[in-house]
C-alpha cells in the first residue's frame, strides 16, 4: 500500500439526509417490477411512476412543495397500462416523456401554474394533465425513455420488441431504429450523442453508431444472470458498468471504448447484495455514484489515472427502490452542494440527499464547480439527424451564487405535431392446415422518396405489392437510379434505414429457408424409412 495519500478536492464529500417533514410524503409509488429508476428529477420537478387504477399514470411534484402531499393530486394520465419510465427534456424543464406497458410513448407539458396544493382536493384531482403527443411504433412494452444530451427534441426509446427507436418528437416521427437480439436493460449517450451504449439480457455490451443504426462494438459484459447497467462518462471515451458475476457478486467495470473487449484492470468486486446497482455520472467533478436497489447505501468514486477510485459511502437503514440525481444547474452552490439525489423510501415518500464538500467559505468555490451545461441545446433535431455533432454550451455556476442571477433564455418551446394516423395493414390470410412453418414478422420499412421497395413477403409468396400511386415499372431500377429521377431527395439516414430493414428481412427469409431445408431433409429420411418398412411387409 502506498504511504502517500492521493490528493482530491472531493475526498471528504459527505451525504446529508433530510428530516422527514422536509421530504415528499404520502405518495403512491408504483410497485411494478420492471427494472427502471422509478423517479427522475430536473431543477424544477420530480416525476414519479404512480400506483394508479384505471390505466397508467405518473405524478409530477414541484421541488418546492415538500411535506405531506394531499390525498388526491393531479396525475399525468393517458396510458392504458402501467408507466415504466419517464425522462425530462434537458432543454425544456416543463417537457417530459413517458414509456408504458401499453407500447406507447407520450410527450407531456407541465402547465405553467401547476401545483399539488389547493383548498379543494376534488378540484385538484379534476386537473389531470393530458399528453401533447402520442407516439406509436413499438410492438411491445416501452421500458426506457431517454432524451438526447445535445440535440433538441430527440428521444430514444427501448422496447420489449428488441428495438431502440430515435424520435423527432416535434414532428412525431421515428427516424432511426437499432435492432437488438434481446431485451435492452440500460442505455446511455456519449456527450455529443453520436454514440449510444447498451446493456442487454444476452449479457452483451454494445456501442452503437446511431446514424448508421449499427453497433461499432459488440462483446461480453457482466457474466451474471441479473440486470446490468451502463453509463457513459460524459466527454471521456470511457464507460462504467455495474452488474453481477457468475457467482452473483456485484461488480463495477470501467471500459475504454477504443478497446472495449474487457474492462480496464478487470472488474471491481463490490459485495454480494442481490439488488441491481444504479450508476450516475457527474461530469463536472468526474465522480460516479452507485446506488443499490434494496439497500440504503450510495457509494461514490472519482475518475483519476484511468481508474475509478473509491471516495466514500452514504449509508442509510432505509432501502431505496428508485433514485434520481438532479442536473448540476439544480444544486445549491451556496451550501457547497456538488450533487443532490432523491431516493424513494418504502414506496410512500421521497427523501432528498445532498452531497456536500465541507468548507468554510463566504464566496463561490470555483475549484469544485467546473463550468456545466446551461440548459441550451447544441443543435436542432434536424441538424443532428443530418449528421452534425455538437456539445451543449456551458456556463459558470458562479452566476447562481448571485442573488440577482437571471437564467439564460430557454430554447424555443417545441410546437408539437401529431403524427399522421397510419391505417392498419390488412390481416394476412389464414395459413393452410398443411403449412407448418412460421412466416417472418413484417418489417417496418420507412417511406422515402424512391421507387417503392418490395413489401415483406407474405406466406411464402414472391410477388410484390403495387404502389398505391403507380406500379413498379421494372425490378431493374436501383435505389440510386430512383434517387436520380427524384432530384436526389433521399437522405443518407433514409437509405441506411431502408438498408437495415431489408437486411433484417433478408435474414428472416434466410432463416426460414434453412428451416424448410431442414424439414425437407427430415421428410426425405422418413419417406425412405417408410418405404423400407413397406418393402419388408410384402
Amino acid at each position: 500500500m502506498s504511504r502517500f495519500v492521493r490528493q482530491s478536492k472531493y475526498r471528504h464529500v459527505f451525504g446529508r439526509s433530510t428530516r422527514k417533514e422536509q421530504c415528499y410524503d404520502n405518495l403512491h409509488i408504483s410497485k411494478n417490477a420492471w427494472d427502471s429508476n422509478i423517479i427522475k428529477a430536473n431543477p424544477k420537478y420530480l416525476s414519479v411512476n404512480w400506483e394508479a387504477s384505471g390505466g397508467g399514470a405518473f405524478a409530477v411534484i414541484p421541488l418546492g412543495e415538500r411535506g405531506k402531499l394531499p390525498d388526491q393530486i393531479p396525475l399525468f394520465r393517458g396510458h392504458t397500462a402501467a408507466v415504466l419510465d419517464t425522462d425530462w427534456n434537458p432543454f425544456h424543464d416543463d417537457i417530459i416523456a413517458s414509456g408504458s406497458d401499453d407500447c406507447k410513448v407520450f410527450i407531456w407539458k407541465v402547465p405553467s401554474d401547476f401545483t399539488l396544493h389547493s383548498e379543494d382536493e376534488d378540484d385538484l384531482a379534476s386537473k389531470e394533465v393530458q399528453p401533447q403527443v402520442r407516439l406509436g411504433g413499438h410492438q411491445k412494452k416501452v421500458g426506457h425513455v431517454l432524451f438526447h444530451p445535445a440535440a433538441d427534441n430527440v428521444l430514444a426509446t427501448s422496447s420489449g420488441d428488441l428495438t431502440i427507436k430515435l424520435w423527432d418528437i416535434e414532428h412525431g416521427q421515428a427516424k432511426l431504429t437499432l435492432r437488438h437480439t434481446d431485451i435492452v436493460q440500460s442505455m446511455s449517450y456519449s456527450a455529443d450523442g453520436s454514440l449510444l451504449v447498451t446493456t442487454n439480457r444476452d449479457k452483451k455490451l454494445r456501442i452503437w453508431d446511431l446514424r448508421q443504426q449499427a453497433p461499432v462494438h459488440e462483446g461480453p459484459g457482466h457474466a451474471g444472470a441479473k440486470n446490468s447497467r451502463a453509463v457513459w462518462l460524459g466527454d471521456l471515451d470511457r464507460i462504467a458498468t455495474a452488474g453481477f458475476s457468475k457467482m452473483s457478486d456485484r461488480q463495477l467495470g470501467l471500459w475504454d471504448i477504443r478497446s472495449p473487449n474487457e474492462p480496464i484492470g478487470g472488474f471491481q468486486l463490490l459485495d454480494s447484495i442481490s439488488g441491481v446497482c444504479m450508476p450516475f455520472w457527474d461530469d463536472g467533478t468526474k465522480c460516479l455514484y452507485l446506488a443499490g436497489k434494496g439497500d440504503g447505501n450510495i457509494r461514490y468514486y472519482e475518475y483519476a489515472n484511468d481508474d475509478l477510485v473509491y471516495l466514500s459511502e452514504y449509508k442509510s437503514a432505509d432501502p431505496q427502490r428508485g433514485i434520481a440525481f438532479v442536473p448540476k444547474r439544480g444544486v445549491d452552490v451556496k451550501e457547497n452542494e456538488v450533487m443532490r439525489a432523491y431516493k424513494t423510501v418504502n414506496d410512500i415518500y421521497i427523501e432528498p440527499i445532498s452531497f456536500i464538500v465541507p468548507r468554510r467559505a463566504e464566496t463561490f468555490q470555483d475549484d469544485i464547480y467546473p463550468d456545466t451545461a446551461n440548459g441550451q441545446p447544441g443543435l436542432s433535431a434536424a441538424e443532428w439527424f443530418d449528421g452534425k455533432n455538437a456539445i451543449p454550451p456551458k456556463f459558470s455556476l458562479g452566476t447562481l451564487y448571485s442573488d440577482d442571477y437571471v437564467p439564460p433564455e430557454p430554447a424555443p418551446a417545441p410546437v408539437f405535431k401529431q403524427p399522421e394516423p397510419v391505417s392498419a395493414p390488412a390481416p394476412a390470410p389464414a395459413a393452410k392446415k398443411e403449412e407448418i412453418f412460421e412466416t417472418p414478422a413484417p418489417v417496418d420499412i420507412p417511406k422515402v422518396v424512391i421507387d417503392r421497395a418490395p413489401d415483406p413477403v407474405k406466406n411464402g409468396s414472391s410477388t410484390t405489392a403495387e404502389s398505391p400511386r403507380e406500379p413498379v415499372a421494372s425490378s431493374s431500377s436501383s435505389p440510386a437510379e430512383s434517387s436520380s429521377k427524384h432530384g436526389n431527395s433521399v437522405s443518407a439516414s433514409d437509405l441506411n434505414s431502408v438498408l437495415s430493414s431489408l437486411q433484417h428481412l433478408h435474414a428472416n427469409l434466410t432463416s426460414q429457408a434453412r428451416a424448410i431445408a431442414s424439414q425437407q431433409e427430415v421428410c426425405s429420411k422418413l419417406i425412405k424409412e417408410v418405404e423400407a418398412l413397406k418393402a419388408k411387409t410384402k
